[in-house]
C-alpha cells in the first residue's frame, strides 16, 4: 500500500483526497500546493509537504494525482509527470457505477453518485463531477471536466478540454468541438461546432447572442 501526492490544496482537492481515502487503497494521503505560503502547513487534516515540483523529485516514492480544476494547469502538469513515470492513477468513488467495460484514462477522477454507462471512454485527466452522468458510447477527450449535475445521452462526443457546466444537458448522438464551455443549467440540442461559451435552453453560442441583439 503506497501514500498518495494530491497536487492541488483546494476544494476540489479536498473532495479528491477524501475520495481517495475512501478507497482504501492508501495508507496516507499528503497535499502539494505551488502556493509558498502552504507549504508545512495542514489542509483538511492532511500535511501539504512542498510544491508540484517536490512530486518530480519523489516520484519512486509516491502514486501522484492532480486535483487541479483548471484543465491546461491538469495538462501541463500530466505532461511533467509522464515524463518522469509517475504512476498517476484513476480514482473512482466507491458510490460510482462505472460500468465494466468503460476505459478510464490516467489522472481523471470519477466522484460520489457519478453513473458512466457501458461503452464510454474517458480520456485523461478528466473530472466527472459529483452526481453526473456520462451515458454509454460517450466519448470524452483529455481534460475534460463534466460539472456536478450534468448529464450527458448516449453516443456524444466532447472535445479536449470541453467544460460541461453544472446541471447541464448534453442531448444524444451529438459532437462537442474542442474548447467549449456550457454554462450551468443549458441544454445542448445540436452539435456544438464552434469553440466558445453557449448558454441557454437550448444552448446557443455567446458571441452569436451577441452578434444579434
Amino acid at each position: 500500500m503506497k501514500d498518495l501526492l494530491m497536487i492541488g490544496a483546494s476544494g476540489h482537492g479536498r473532495v479528491v483526497a477524501d475520495l481517495a481515502e475512501q478507497t482504501g487503497k492508501y495508507r496516507e494521503v499528503f497535499f502539494l500546493d505551488d502556493c509558498i505560503e502552504r507549504i508545512g502547513s495542514w489542509f483538511a487534516g492532511r500535511k501539504v509537504l512542498g510544491t508540484s515540483a517536490y512530486a518530480m523529485e519523489h516520484v519512486k516514492d509516491y502514486e501522484i494525482f492532480i486535483a487541479v480544476g483548471h484543465s491546461a494547469v491538469r495538462e501541463r502538469l500530466m505532461e511533467q509527470l509522464e515524463a518522469v513515470h509517475a504512476v498517476i492513477p484513476v480514482l473512482v468513488h466507491p458510490s460510482a457505477v462505472v460500468a465494466r467495460d468503460v476505459s478510464i484514462g490516467s489522472g481523471s477522477v470519477v466522484m460520489a453518485g457519478v453513473v458512466v454507462n457501458s461503452g464510454a471512454h474517458l480520456g485523461q485527466g478528466v473530472i466527472v463531477n459529483t452526481c453526473s452522468s456520462v451515458d454509454h458510447d460517450c466519448v470524452v477527450e483529455d481534460f475534460v471536466h463534466i460539472a456536478v449535475g450534468a448529464h450527458v445521452a448516449g453516443t456524444v462526443h466532447i472535445g479536449r478540454p470541453t467544460w460541461i457546466g453544472a446541471g447541464a444537458t448534453v442531448s444524444n448522438n451529438l459532437t462537442i468541438v474542442d474548447q467549449v464551455m456550457l454554462g450551468a443549467g443549458a441544454v445542448a440540442v445540436k452539435d456544438l461546432l464552434s469553440s466558445g461559451t453557449y448558454a441557454g435552453v437550448p444552448a446557443k453560442r455567446m458571441a452569436d447572442r451577441e452578434e444579434r441583439s
